[in-house]
């Protein structure tokens, strides 16, 4: 599937899944401490992109290892604030942080695919109006999110294969966050 360009007109609020997104992620593992933690490559100028085109930027972010008791939500907060320090000291901004700390086979509500972190985010931004935002992921969970709330959905994402079995809930596909707020920049000058 080829890309898309981007959809010429004006988001205002991106959500941003964190790990395989702003972060690498660990296979078979999670970022229990911030020194396991490690931005993709390109994510910090992205997010310094990206804060130039979108009014707010929200992380929704699975965190599964606080219920499995791999890691704390002390250590867990410790992480989203040491991350997003990182991105102010690049000269981006991250406006909030929501963490779903529930165990994948509860189907809680705030875990993505469902939609209770964005809910949340619409409590705490009273502006943000779905069908005015960007839902970018690299899961299939994360796609069904900005699916069910009418979001345009970026995968990231450099199989190919994944892209077209998932292509009727993806909007596009781009290899990094750095290739989309790059793709967004050059779409918007």
């Amino acid at each position: 599937m080829p890309q898309k360009k981007y959809i010429n007109r004006t988001y205002k609020t991106l959500f941003l899944d964190r790990d395989g997104v702003v972060n690498v992620r660990l296979i078979d593992d999670y970022v229990k401490t911030f020194s396991e933690f490690e931005f993709e490559k390109g994510a910090l100028e992205a997010i310094k992109i990206l804060s130039n085109k979108f009014e707010r930027i929200v992380i929704v972010s699975n965190q599964q290892g606080v219920a499995k008791g791999l890691m704390s939500k002390e250590s867990l907060e410790d992480i989203n604030e040491k991350l997003k320090k990182e991105v102010e000291r690049s000269g981006g901004r991250i406006d909030a942080i929501f963490n779903c700390t529930a165990l994948e086979k509860e189907n809680n509500f705030c875990r993505k695919p469902n939609v209770g972190m964005a809910l949340k985010a619409k409590k705490q931004f009273s502006s943000i109006r779905f069908k005015d935002s960007v839902m970018v992921g690299d899961s299939l969970s994360d796609m069904i999110f900005g699916k069910r709330l009418n979001m345009q959905t970026i995968m990231i994402c450099s199989s190919l294969f994944k892209v077209r079995k998932y292509h009727k809930l993806i909007d596009n596909s781009f290899d990094s966050l750095i290739s989309y707020a790059k793709n967004i920049e050059n779409e918007t000058k």
